[in-house]
């Protein structure tokens, strides 16, 4: 066992009174992979926010060492300066800026006063290579995909003398092939002696590269295994995590299946800014009343396209076709008509599109719906205040009361707020665009409980996700989408992983 890098002694961390960790002591190894699990609202990020300075020296209790000397932070240049960087999960990087930019933006290279754009561009080649990546310095970070954006975090890291690297959830919006490549740049880096810290729900990847995995439950470190040990597997960290087994990643059901709820028929869309290039090319499906039928697809098969589409025209350009609900044409045309016939869409991106994080949760729950709470013109605050609580008890959300802002909560539980907006909208059909994106494993089961519920009442629901198990796990039957197009159906008794993965990657 090496001298640790990093040592945290009673660190104590209290918001409103409210403990959000509780003695937390951890040591890191120098060199290592160093994976942190929990819940969300374990404590995991705020953790990591007092270990960078997020949350500066003063604010807690407790103490931290760095190479086996006391250390102080105060700011988040204050921990970067002794070699602690922390890259987030929602990215830090200015989208109308080159990558080179981007990387020296604050430290830049100057000549005479002047940027020196040449020499700038080759220390940012450089870096770009020890990260992996293989783009021109003056490309525009937006015309890069998320896993290249994730990889110009970590060369702006490497550009800071890193020693530590803290990575939070750096996969969780990148898909399979990304999220590899990620991965094996993590062992790179832990090859030429940086230390890395990662923060994720997707045990087969924590146990692929971490060394050893600390887990943390209600605030307080509950264990810390090797890999290697020989009862490490993905059982003995969701016991850690949740307190207890979990027999089944997916709740028991029984699925009571009515009529037909909604049909789309021939439904085709163009891109918004390419109005010559097919993103839906002639889709039809249905979904019948208590039914979860899931829309399975590789990234850029058009799955959110789709959802976005039928959802009052969110997304596209010459959009044709027909959707029915119970056999009667409806109007989709605009977000409210949409509402109006009882379709609601729970975007892949609650953090952008599907909540206002600087509202409470009582306004983000209440927001689909207001002309329900409100009597003369006026909102009846104390109805919707009501109305709120009853779900934020009901769906388990953890937050002090309903006046919490929702930008402070974890991603499972805003998770959570998502889906009571649309609950207290009462649709008949449910649109679910990733809704377990980001959140642990025991959250993900809460959820899975909300959707089967919301299926024995009789609503049609429509689960779009990327794992593979959750299809399977949930679905009553499948259809797969590939270059825009449905290339199969499948009842859920026929379905295996190969099969679906077959459909999803036939092209046209």
């Amino acid at each position: 066992m090496t001298d640790p890098i990093l040592r945290t002694s009673g660190i104590t961390k209290r918001f409103h009174g409210i403990p959000a960790l509780s003695n937390v002591s951890l040591e890191v190894e120098a060199g290592e992979v160093h994976a942190i699990c929990g819940e969300n609202g374990a404590g995991k990020s705020t953790l990591m926010k007092v270990l960078s300075g997020v949350y500066p020296a003063g604010s807690f209790d407790g103490s931290i060492e760095l190479e086996g000397a006391p250390v102080t932070f105060r700011s988040l240049s204050d921990s970067e300066a002794h070699g602690i960087v922390i890259i987030h999960q929602e990215l830090a990087l200015i989208p109308g800026l080159s990558v080179a930019e981007n990387l020296f933006l604050g430290n830049e290279v100057l000549k005479a006063g002047l940027i020196d754009w040449r020499e700038t561009n080759e220390r940012a080649a450089q870096l770009m290579a020890r990260a992996g990546l293989d783009e021109n310095p003056t490309a525009l970070v937006s015309e890069l995909g998320v896993g290249k954006q994730q990889l110009v975090e970590i060369a702006k890291a490497l550009s800071k003398d890193v020693k530590i690297l803290i990575l939070d959830e750096p996969t969780a919006a990148l898909g399979a092939a990304d999220s590899e490549r990620l991965l094996e740049l993590i062992e790179h880096l832990r090859a030429q002696g940086i230390t890395c810290i990662i923060i994720s729900h997707k045990l087969r990847e924590v146990l692929q590269v971490a060394d050893r995995i600390t887990v943390i439950r209600d605030g307080e470190v509950v264990e810390t295994m090797r890999r290697d040990d020989l009862d490490t597997d993905e059982g003995r960290i969701i016991r850690a995590m949740v307190g207890r087994d979990l027999d089944s990643l997916f709740p028991p059901r029984d699925p009571d299946i009515g009529d037909e709820i909604l049909r789309v028929e021939n439904w085709s869309v163009n891109h918004p800014g390419d109005p010559h290039r097919i993103v839906i090319d002639d889709v039809s499906f249905s979904v019948r009343s208590g039914e979860i039928v899931a829309i399975a697809g590789l990234m850029g098969a058009g799955r959110t396209e789709l959802a976005m589409s039928i959802f009052g025209r969110s997304y596209g350009s010459k959009i044709t076709g027909s959707v029915y609900k119970k056999g009667k044409r409806i109007d989709v045309d605009t977000v409210r008509r949409a509402i109006e016939n009882g379709i609601a869409y729970a975007t892949e991106d609650r953090k952008h599109h599907g909540l206002n994080l600087i509202g409470d949760i009582q306004e983000n729950v209440s927001s689909v719906a207001l002309r329900r709470l409100s009597r003369g013109g006026l909102l009846d605050q104390f109805r919707e205040r009501k109305i709120a609580d009853a779900y934020r008890y009901k769906m388990n959300v953890k937050a002090p009361d309903v006046r919490a802002i929702t930008g402070n909560l974890s991603g499972g539980n805003q998770q959570k707020v998502v889906l009571s907006k649309w609950l207290f909208a009462n649709p008949d059909v449910l649109i679910l665009d990733e809704p377990t994106r980001g959140i642990d494993v025991g959250a993900k089961y809460e959820i899975y409980g909300f959707i089967n519920e919301l299926a024995a009442q009789g609503k049609g629901i429509v689960l779009i996700s990327s794992e593979l198990p959750e299809v399977l796990g949930l679905s009553d039957r499948i259809y797969t989408l590939a270059e825009g197009r449905i290339t199969a159906e499948v009842a859920r008794a026929d379905a295996t992983q190969e099969r679906l993965m077959r459909s999803m990657t036939a092209g046209r």
